[in-house]
């Protein structure tokens, strides 16, 4: 792993630090924001042997042949070819630039895993506004006590120039997906013999942080809303859930609410936090491993420990191709390598230990954070005897009709039952992710909402 002499410097910051009294960074600090550093606080430098380009704005604008919001995404790299394939045959001249889970799954499945690596192509964007308000927040944003959420920040990256693992996780949890979003998608849980079933959905979010015309004044301790409808299998259309996403989860824990169609009643969900087992899932993912992580950080202590060049799933616009079927994209052990795209990248390293006397069933996550959206693309996890358990990857793109880099799909692999489960599966949907609607009222993510939109 390499240090350059600003991650050295920020390093040292942290031995004589506190979390929960962390200053914001001097304004000739944040000036790097419009110099050596993108707006949202990656190095705009290219590295040093020429395979990572320099930051040149990013992709901004949808190619030709996009039909515009809900449809689905045209490659814009399509006529890119593979500069090589990692393979379990050649794995030990690229393990320099690969993580400890991504190893394991070449191990795990030596004669299928393989990673097909691209021309390095830094889409990453965001609006101008979210560039302004991270610039903002630079000088202003603050852990909480404990560092369980963070204040005086709104609508960009809290902190672009990071100086503990704490604010690094957070630009993660509130990093840039739009506003207000609509999704169609499938989640599977893949058997060990490739078997699988889907369960469709709807998703509503609300991004309460990223309102363009709110301010931290008004944000009080509320990251956003989630409201989700099951649409297939038959067992399970109808059904509905909604979660008001809080920022300390300390203070205030999530709150969610069920709605069954056989009850007609909404009820209050029990707690879904932590290590929770995801049902859809099929056990494979806990709560806090959805969106490769969220909710409260407070039972690990977290360190920053650097930077380092990884290949990543980056720019993945084949894997959710309507070309591509299910049948033919979930094989056994891992989505089939053809479809995927890695590329060279700086992640920033965050990993978290277990406190003495917390519980979970992960004693340590390692998070490799994309630079340039602060989206995690990787999380490496270990069981309780420290050794390297399960693995997820999220295939990342730019949604250039916004612009923002999100994943296309995820996938959380279990190395010892040799399952996985994998969400955002949008090839044989109608419709897809859009960002196009109206921004609604907060009123209509209220349980009595839920009830309605769910017997309609």
């Amino acid at each position: 792993m390499y240090l350059n002499k600003r991650s050295i410097i920020v390093l040292a910051l942290i031995t004589l630090m506190a979390p929960a009294t962390r200053a914001a960074v001097s304004p000739d600090q944040a000036a790097q924001l419009k110099s050596s550093l993108t707006p949202l606080g990656a190095e705009k430098a290219g590295n040093a042997d020429g395979r990572i380009p320099a930051w040149s704005g990013g992709l901004t604008q949808a190619p030709a042949g996009y039909k515009g919001p809900g449809s689905h995404h045209v490659d814009p790299f399509a006529a890119d070819q593979p500069l090589f394939t990692i393979t379990k045959a050649n794995l030990e001249q690229y393990k320099a630039n690969l993580t400890p889970g991504q190893i394991a799954l070449f191990n795990t499945y030596p004669d299928s895993f393989q990673m097909p690596v691209y021309p390095t192509r830094r889409s990453g964007s965001a609006p101008q506004w979210v560039y302004d308000n991270t610039f903002r927040n630079a000088t202003t944003a603050k852990l909480v006590e404990g560092g369980n959420g963070f204040a005086d920040a709104y609508g960009g990256t809290p902190f672009p120039i990071p100086q503990n693992g704490l604010e690094a996780l957070w630009n993660h949890i509130a990093r840039y997906r739009g506003s207000y979003v609509e999704r169609r998608s499938a989640q599977a849980g893949v058997e060990r013999n490739g078997a699988y079933s889907l369960v469709t959905s709807e998703d509503q979010l609300l991004f309460r942080f990223y309102d363009p015309k709110g301010s931290y004044e008004q944000l009080g301790n509320l990251l956003y809303y989630y409201m989700t409808f099951s649409t297939a299998p038959a067992r399970l259309a109808g059904e509905g859930a909604l979660v008001k996403e809080t920022l300390d989860q300390v203070k205030e824990p999530r709150q969610a609410w069920g709605y069954s169609p056989g009850q007609r009643r909404v009820r209050r969900a029990p707690t879904l936090a932590y290590d929770t087992p995801i049902d859809e899932s099929n056990g494979l993912r806990t709560a806090d491993d959805t969106d490769m992580f969220n909710g409260a950080p407070d039972r690990y202590d977290w360190t920053l420990v650097g930077k380092k060049e990884i290949y990543i799933p980056y720019n993945n616009y084949r894997v959710t191709s309507p070309e591509v079927k299910y049948k033919d994209l979930l094989t056994p052990g891992h989505i089939n390598p053809k479809y995927t795209r890695y590329e060279l990248h700086r992640v920033w390293v965050v990993e978290g230990k277990l406190k003495p006397g917390a519980r979970h069933i992960y004693s340590k996550r390692t998070l490799y954070l994309d630079e340039d959206s602060w989206g995690a693309a990787v999380v490496d996890q270990y069981d309780g005897r420290g050794e390297l358990w399960r693995v997820s990857m999220a295939y990342l793109k730019n949604f250039y009709e916004q612009p923002l880099v999100w994943t296309a799909l995820d996938t959380f692999h279990d190395l010892q039952s040799r399952r996985y489960s994998i969400q955002w599966l949008d090839n044989e949907e109608p419709g897809t992710t859009d960002f196009s609607k109206p921004m609604p009222s907060m009123d209509e993510f209220s349980p009595a909402a839920l009830r309605r939109k769910a017997s309609r």
